[in-house]
C-alpha cells in the first residue's frame, strides 16, 4: 500500500491499514527511525488502559523465580 506525503508533510493511512488495526481519529501514531527504516507505531490516546491486563497470569513471584534460574544458569 502506498500514501504521499504533500507539501505540508501530511499523508494518509490507508483504509485497509486503518481497518485492520482498528485506528481512528483518538490514536496517535509515533515515528520511529531505525536505521533507513520506518517504524509507525499506533499509540491509544488513553495508552495505560490499552496495556492494562497485558501481564495477566504472571505474578512477582513468578517472575523473581525466573531471573533466580536465569542467574543460576549464568553463573
Amino acid at each position: 500500500m502506498l500514501s504521499t506525503i504533500t507539501r505540508r508533510g501530511q499523508t494518509v493511512v490507508p483504509a485497509a491499514i486503518r481497518k485492520r488495526f482498528k485506528l481512528d481519529s483518538s490514536i496517535r501514531l509515533e515515528w520511529i527511525a531505525r536505521g533507513d527504516h520506518i517504524v509507525i507505531v499506533p499509540v491509544p490516546a488513553d495508552a495505560i488502559a490499552a496495556f492494562r491486563g497485558s501481564g495477566s497470569g504472571c505474578t512477582t513471584d513468578h517472575l523473581l523465580q525466573e531471573r533466580q534460574s536465569d542467574r543460576q544458569r549464568e553463573g
